[in-house]
């Protein structure tokens, strides 16, 4: 790895947590597409890359400041890391049957989709 690589691969995982511990994002809506973009990684690899990364760290920080807190619905939680496990095993199996520029397409509406829906609520939230 030369050292431009691990420069971009400290800013985009710095960026990333950041992003994570402040609004909850950071694997799929900046690491996958910085991977790609940035790093010229495919998308499976850029996928494949974001999930293994989150595997140690998964927040551990971040999770101690809500607990403490009082922000975590601790049962959500759990309910949600089991079936989290089941539906990235899936996702994974599905997304390395189908081209990645299919792949991409469908990773790229989502964030659209998401991105709009963020900005049009908290529009209305900001003039009701």
């Amino acid at each position: 790895m030369d050292i431009q690589t691990l420069f971009l691969l400290l800013c985009i995982g710095l960026i990333a947590g950041i992003a994570s511990g402040f609004v909850g994002i950071g694997g799929g809506m900046i690491i996958v597409p910085a991977l790609v973009f940035g790093l010229g990684l495919s998308q499976h690899m850029a996928q494949g890359t974001s999930l293994a990364m989150m595997i140690p760290p998964i927040g551990i920080l971040a999770v101690m400041s809500y607990y403490k807190a009082g922000q975590i619905q601790l049962e959500y939680a759990a309910v949600l890391a089991l079936t989290f496990v089941l539906g990235a095993w899936m996702g994974s199996k599905w997304a390395l049957r189908i081209n990645p520029s299919v792949v991409r397409l469908v990773f790229g509406l989502f964030m659209l989709f998401a991105a709009g829906r963020l900005i049009l609520k908290s529009w209305n939230d900001l003039n009701p």
